[in-house]
């Protein structure tokens, strides 16, 4: 299936220059939203992992069902003031300003190989913040999958140290 052509892009949104690259389509055919699915499974499923990471908050739509079809915990990254028990948190430089991420401190055990989820890859700051939570825990980044990379805005080049697998590609910049 061309997952492309539900994607929506939406010109000059957030602020003039943008290109909004719009998931909801997708998310509203459930073909095309069942073969994101599959694409994004069998990409966690060749990682081997222990455990799905999702982050906050699009990457819980893709994260918590591929964590179900592979019988694995899905653990919830989130963004800062959100989880109610003891939590790690880190500090990255977003495109304009900065932003925390959070996760539990018992969200994973030391040695655990998790696969991180998310509908966007662009700089790769939150992903890298996201893998840095994982560490810090003593877990493993087993891979990093997106439905959409942005190529262009040097994510993937950011992300060199993992394996980082993305079903739709669109070149900016």
């Amino acid at each position: 299936m061309e997952l492309e052509r539900h994607i929506r892009t939406i010109p000059d949104f957030p602020r003039p220059g943008i290109l909004f690259r719009d998931i909801t389509p997708l998310l509203g055919e459930p073909a095309a939203f069942r073969a994101a699915l599959d694409g994004l499974t069998e990409r966690a499923q060749a990682a081997g992992p222990g455990a799905v990471v999702g982050i906050e908050s699009r990457g819980f739509l893709f994260g918590a069902p591929i964590a179900d079809r592979l019988g694995l915990p899905f653990v919830p990254i989130r963004k800062e003031g959100k989880l109610p028990a003891a939590r790690l948190t880190v500090e990255y430089a977003l495109e304009y300003g900065e932003s925390r991420l959070d996760i539990h401190q018992d969200a994973l055990a030391p040695g655990t190989a998790a696969f991180i989820v998310d509908d966007v890859l662009a700089t790769g700051g939150t992903a890298l913040a996201a893998a840095k939570l994982v560490e810090l825990l003593g877990a493993r980044v087993a891979g990093m999958g997106f439905l959409i990379e942005l190529e262009g805005l040097g994510g993937r080049e950011r992300l060199g140290a993992y394996r980082v697998d993305a079903l739709i590609r669109f070149r900016e910049g």
